[in-house]
């Protein structure tokens, strides 16, 4: 794959970058007929981000052999071509991105005024197609403004905080509502709460009493990448506890963001949804298993469809990474609170619900001492 991106589409790109390291800590290409996709998704696979930039957004776009090919490199590494985005408008002229798959390198080159070329040389790994399972269609509202309203009403919250619920009040305006999980913390916490008349939305088409609630810290990554690029957002829920999907669309980009929503306990979905049992969404099996690891098993065994790439993201997604378990105590010690993964968020790609807990022993988990004569 050759690409070459000119002008003020090269900080499009960084700015695209800097949206995804929000989500996570690999990033995923994969060249196709359609473009270039670049896509993330967090270690406990409650948030999913994709962006596809099209043949025109490319000066020159070519896909070479061998076809179908994806990778993923790390993030950080990928991140620091494009650390610095005042110094990309004033001194990059062109990108080139040039995949090697026979030499396993990514090779990511900017000229520079004066003559100035720098060249990164990654190494890449290659993987399976990362999906996430969602579809607007089946959506029971949504919301359509400009990213300058959201990112304003979103600048009065403190960085800190988690969860941000949105919700719809009487004569259908909009609230943003800092979430407080204990209701013992209510008295001791302050709370913030931000009403929006349906006047400051290009289009309105919610259910009335509906609310949900989703982490603010990816959310403020792409509201950043949507108000510096001028486009609106759009914004697809349902009932909380089922995936909640923002939408950036151009003529050459292609911007969806899916994050968890926090289950409601009284809802009546979520027994459903702790059997594994979601009817609108695809899955590999018809009685699919209800713990994660042999779900993750099924996943991996059945067989992909051959269809091109869509919005809708219907295909599967590979094994989520491991990485040391002393690494990720250090990351979430001094990490700004983002999705927490102890909490009932549904993961969006394996359709369960993870409860704090309750864990459940898989088929395939070897018992390592078994009970002794004298134990009950």
């Amino acid at each position: 794959m050759r690409g070459v991106i000119t002008g003020g589409n090269v900080k499009v790109l960084g700015r695209a970058v800097h949206s995804l390291s929000r989500i996570g800590d690999e990033l995923y290409l994969e060249p196709t007929d359609c473009g270039l996709s670049l896509r993330s998704v967090n270690s406990s696979r409650s948030a999913f981000a994709s962006f596809l930039f099209a043949p025109l957004f490319f000066q020159l776009y070519e896909l070479g052999e061998p076809q179908p090919f994806r990778c993923k490199v790390l993030m950080k590494s990928f991140l620091g071509v494009f650390r610095s985005l005042p110094s990309l408008e004033k001194s990059v002229g062109k990108c080139l991105i040039l995949l090697k798959p026979s030499a396993n390198r990514l090779v990511l080159q900017l000229h520079c005024k004066y003559g100035v070329t720098k060249t990164h040389n990654l190494v890449f790994q290659e993987c399976e197609r990362l999906q996430a399972v969602f579809d607007t269609q089946h959506c029971a509202s949504s919301l359509c403004a400009p990213a300058r309203v959201l990112a304003e009403a979103v600048v009065h919250f403190p960085q800190t905080l988690a969860e941000v619920t949105l919700g719809v009040g009487p004569g259908g305006k909009i609230s943003l509502q800092n979430y407080v999980e204990d209701e013992m913390e209510l008295k001791k916490t302050m709370v913030t709460e931000l009403w929006l008349s349906e006047d400051e939305f290009q289009r309105v088409a919610v259910t009335p009493g509906s609310s949900i609630t989703f982490c603010l810290k990816e959310f403020r990554g792409l509201l950043t990448f949507a108000e510096a690029s001028n486009l609106p957002l759009t914004i697809h829920y349902d009932v909380p506890g089922r995936p909640v999907i923002f939408t950036l669309e151009d003529s050459v980009l292609e911007v969806h963001l899916v994050l968890a929503t926090l289950l409601d306990p009284k809802s009546d979905l979520q027994p459903a949804m702790a059997n594994g049992s979601v009817s609108h969404l695809p899955l590999p099996s018809d009685d699919p298993p209800d713990d994660l690891e042999s779900y993750m098993v099924a996943m991996e065994t059945e067989e992909e469809p051959e269809v091109p790439p869509s919005p809708t993201f219907p295909l599967h997604t590979p094994c989520p990474v491991q990485s040391d378990p002393e690494e990720e105590e250090e990351e979430e010690e001094g990490a700004v609170p983002g999705t927490p993964p102890h909490k009932k968020f549904r993961s969006l790609f394996f359709g369960s619900v993870l409860t704090p807990g309750e864990p459940s022993l898989a088929p395939t988990q070897e018992v390592l001492a078994e009970d002794s004569d004298n134990d009950s």
